[in-house]
């Protein structure tokens, strides 16, 4: 008997709507246009924007940016002049985190609203800017476009279902800073006793280690991943799971979203249109014998990397 692999999971928590507009573009575009986003000279800010607004159409790039400028600006002016790496840190943190003249006394905080994450609308960078709640992907990602523009050296790194900022200090010594819990300080072991992961997968890299730009390009994109998937859109899902693996090989949480979405197609094509094998079309057999190869290659790719079924279950 045939055992399909299937894993429905997102980033933090699962997306279990769709916004109103249905994905659009075929594979062959789509792929284009996740391609442009790896581009040497894009800013991980501007890759978020442009992922967003394929997203949601309605996303304001430019008024975000300047938001997010102004925001590096007026840190920038608490830090003081020639300040440290810590101490534009700790400025850092105390605009998102504490409530001042500098932020309307509204605090960036984490989305109790909504613990689980589930409306893909608290996905978007704007929605989090506008509502001040988030979660562990918008939080995060905040953080490090605001610190990047400050001079501080971060970049995004992943544990199972879970994504948090890497920053190295003056002295080269390198931190984990937990965005959704006021930006504090954490030790690995911290994040491998609150949300489990092999030994294997933290040595092949796939959890805790800080990402390249490249890696985390392939992270902020894999957002498009979700959507489609969400919107039946499976070919699609395929397409940018295809873009996203070329540039960062070993994404584990990629390689089982390309394994759902060719579950998605088998269901889609076979279920219940078919009650015997032999009423299968002979083309279709053809296509849903890769099919069922691709799925189980992807998820054999994931688990030889280390991620394990548990790791898709939040914490």
């Amino acid at each position: 008997m045939r055992i399909l692999h299937i894993a429905i999971l997102a980033l933090c928590l699962p997306i279990t709507a769709v916004f109103a507009q249905s994905p659009n573009d075929d594979p062959v575009q789509l792929e284009a246009k996740t391609e442009v986003l790896f581009a040497s000279d894009r800013d991980l800010l501007d890759v978020k924007l442009s992922v967003d607004q394929m997203v949601d159409p309605a996303t304001n790039q430019q008024a975000v940016t300047s938001m997010i400028e102004r925001m590096a600006e007026a840190v920038k002016a608490m830090a003081g002049e020639g300040a440290k790496s810590a101490d534009t840190l700790a400025a850092l943190k105390r605009y998102l985190y504490e409530g001042g003249a500098w932020n309307d006394n509204r605090p960036f905080q984490y989305d109790l609203e909504d613990p689980l994450g589930e409306k893909p609308a608290n996905r978007l960078l704007q929605r989090y800017l506008t509502t001040r709640r988030g979660n562990c992907v918008t939080m995060p990602m905040l953080m490090m476009f605001v610190g990047q523009r400050l001079g501080l050296k971060m970049t995004l790194a992943e544990a199972p279902l879970h994504v948090f900022v890497k920053y190295t200090d003056d002295d080269g010594a390198v931190w984990n800073l937990e965005a959704t819990s006021g930006g504090g300080f954490t030790r690995d072991v911290w994040y491998r006793q609150k949300l489990p992961m092999s030994d294997k997968a933290v040595t092949n890299g796939v959890y805790l280690r800080p990402l390249s730009h490249e890696e985390a390009t392939a992270l902020i994109a894999s957002f498009l991943v979700e959507h489609q998937i969400e919107a039946g859109a499976f070919e699609n899902a395929i397409a940018v799971s295809d873009v996203l693996l070329r540039h960062y090989p070993s994404f584990a949480y990629v390689l089982v979203k390309k394994g759902s979405a060719y579950s998605g197609l088998l269901r889609r094509e076979l279920v219940g249109k078919y009650t015997r094998m032999e009423d299968i079309p002979a083309d279709l057999k053809v296509k849903a014998d890769r099919w069922y190869g691709e799925n189980m290659q992807a998820f054999a790719k994931a688990e030889a990397l280390g991620w394990r079924p548990q790791d898709g279950r939040p914490q």
